[in-house]
């Protein structure tokens, strides 16, 4: 098994807290307003990846209900055509009762053969849109494993660990089918739950320093991955862990977790970079800036005023009344939108990551990192009807709002004349200052020190997810999302992939899962995709068609080298 190491000169992460705990959990906040939350919540190679060196296994007949063991117990899968699907594995105990907000426990074994056909229930999560009640179980600390049936390397496939979008306050491992990943790419994939809202981020004076919980728990599923992925054809020594949106950001936190050494060996952060970071009212113009990580001292006193509205102590004694509140009064739109965002300031977070990661102080493991092309349009897709840009005044107030006295300047750089609409301007001001231009300032922190492959996805007739309203005279273009489709084939969207789309997922798999098997997403056939240097830096864009996948200058169509100034 390889151990991520800091390098000893870079490896700044203070010396008492060097060898931490390996069982850990914590607490955050978040943005102001529940439609925030809502909105961040959504997100949730023609030849495939060369087998790596070692004799194939020979191949076996693979029953209809095939048994694996684990460290645990024997589980029940499901057979496909050339994968087989363990659901709804527990990686950790219950964290309900007197384990709500602490450390994730280990599961308990079992005896027998446990059912694993189908996916474990969601994280306890409010509904997105309008009332009711939440939807899932506290009792959700589960994964799923799929992983294909062909003949593998004697030394066990790449090991793929996903988690999933959201906002940390929504969705599920299981959203997703990675079957394209397993049969074209020949990776194991791993879709992980952990704990999201106030049940997975709450913070509080009597909970001290402890670590954001969601992000311990996506831990404590590494450390599962590593006892067991060879029970499942997967190399433990090999694996990467990648997600989207909150996904993403989490990936980039464990980049910079101390805790995570070792953990993992690559990592695929998408639409999720660490220097993420919204101006005021880039959604709608009510609501404040928004970066994605809290400080400790911020949210304990967030929850301290939280336990008081709740009918608990303002002292001590607060948290067990909390703990014997029913879930239900905890996952609720108000709370969500205050604590969904993980905190810094513990051992598993000592710093802010942006901080972090531009102090070099990373794990030292090759990183692929990218973002789309028309990001925010999907965010704005939702407020445009309550909030619309009508012309150059509605424009010019969002300039002023977000920018103050650099409005003026904003819109120079970004006149009206230039786009269709004022609400595409608007689209396009927000996607390079929030997501294009900061990713490119993180892939520059991560080239540094380790081998880094950035993207650009840029199918701008990508089909429209599921779930998102018509606009007339605003495409969605290559929003917020819009790639899952070309990595995961179950993502419901309103249009199928036409066929150059479809030749651009196979190219996208061979991508993402030979730099799962290398750590360099280049293979046989495949258009070259050059390293990123600070010096020159090079983005892939990932587009269908003759030459749509190629090497880009990704700063000048974002006007990076202004929003650097």
């Amino acid at each position: 098994m390889r151990r991520t190491r800091f390098p000893r000169r870079l490896r700044g992460f203070p010396r008492r807290l060097r060898g931490f705990p390996r069982r850990l959990g914590g607490f955050p906040r978040c943005l102001r307003g529940a439609l925030a939350a809502a909105l961040l919540a959504l997100s949730p190679a023609v030849t495939a990846a060369a087998p790596g060196p070692g004799r194939p296994a020979p191949e076996r007949p693979v029953p209809e209900r095939p048994v694996a063991a684990t460290d645990r117990g024997l589980v029940r899968g499901r057979a496909h055509d050339g994968f087989a699907t363990y659901e709804g594995i527990p990686f950790a105990a219950p964290p309900t009762g007197r384990l709500r907000w602490r450390p994730p426990q280990p599961a308990r074994p079992w005896r027998g053969v446990r059912e694993a056909g189908t996916p474990g229930p969601a994280c306890l999560q409010p509904p997105v849109f309008g009332g009711g009640a939440p939807t899932g179980s506290e009792d959700c600390l589960h994964l799923s494993v799929t992983a294909p049936t062909g003949p593998g390397p004697a030394r066990g496939r790449p090991v793929m660990v996903w988690l999933h979008g959201g906002g940390f306050t929504y969705g599920t491992g299981s959203a997703h089918r990675p079957d394209r990943l397993a049969v074209r790419g020949g990776a194991v994939v791993v879709t992980v739950n952990y704990r999201l809202g106030a049940l997975g981020f709450f913070g509080h004076p009597e909970l001290e320093d402890a670590p954001p919980f969601g992000l311990a728990d996506q831990q404590a599923a590494l450390r599962w991955v590593r006892a067991n992925a060879a029970r499942f054809g997967g190399d433990p020594g090999n694996v990467t862990l990648f997600g989207v949106s909150a996904g993403g950001l989490s990936t980039c936190a464990q980049l910079v977790s101390p805790t995570a050494a070792g953990l993992f060996d690559k990592a695929v952060v998408q639409s999720g970079s660490c220097m993420t970071a919204y101006p005021p009212g880039a959604l709608v113009p009510s609501l404040p800036a928004y970066r994605p990580f809290v400080s400790q001292h911020s949210l304990r006193g967030e929850g301290a005023a939280a336990a008081v509205r709740l009918g608990c102590p303002r002292g001590a004694g607060a948290l067990d009344c909390l703990r014997r509140l029913g879930a239900g009064k905890l996952v609720t739109p108000e709370l969500t939108a205050v604590f969904n965002r993980p905190a810094y300031g513990n051992l598993l977070l000592p710093t802010d990551p942006a901080r972090a990661l531009e102090g070099g102080r990373f794990h030292r493991v090759p990183v692929m990192q990218g973002a789309n092309r028309d990001e925010m349009r999907m965010f704005l897709g939702f407020t445009l009807a309550q909030y619309p840009l009508r012309d150059a005044r509605d424009y010019r107030a969002r300039l002023r709002t977000s920018f103050g006295g650099a409005a003026g300047a904003v819109e120079a750089e970004y006149p009206l004349s230039a786009y269709p609409t004022p609400a595409l301007a608007w689209a396009a001001v927000t996607t390079d200052s929030a997501w294009a231009c900061t990713t490119l300032r993180a892939d520059r922190a991560l080239a540094r020190h380790v081998p880094t492959y950035a993207y650009e996805f840029a199918d701008r007739n990508a089909p429209v997810l599921d779930g998102l309203p018509d606009v007339p005279g605003f495409p969605y273009g290559a929003a917020h999302g819009f790639e899952l489709a070309y990595l995961f084939g179950s993502t419901p969207t309103k249009q199928p992939l036409t066929g150059r789309q479809r030749a651009l997922a196979d190219r996208m798999t061979g991508y993402w899962t030979r730099f799962a098997l290398t750590g360099d997403p280049n293979h046989p056939g495949a258009p070259r995709w050059p390293a990123f240097r600070s010096g020159a830096p090079s983005v892939q864009s990932l587009a269908p068609g003759r030459g749509g996948v190629r090497p880009s200058d990704g700063g000048a169509g974002h006007h990076c080298a202004f929003w650097d100034r």
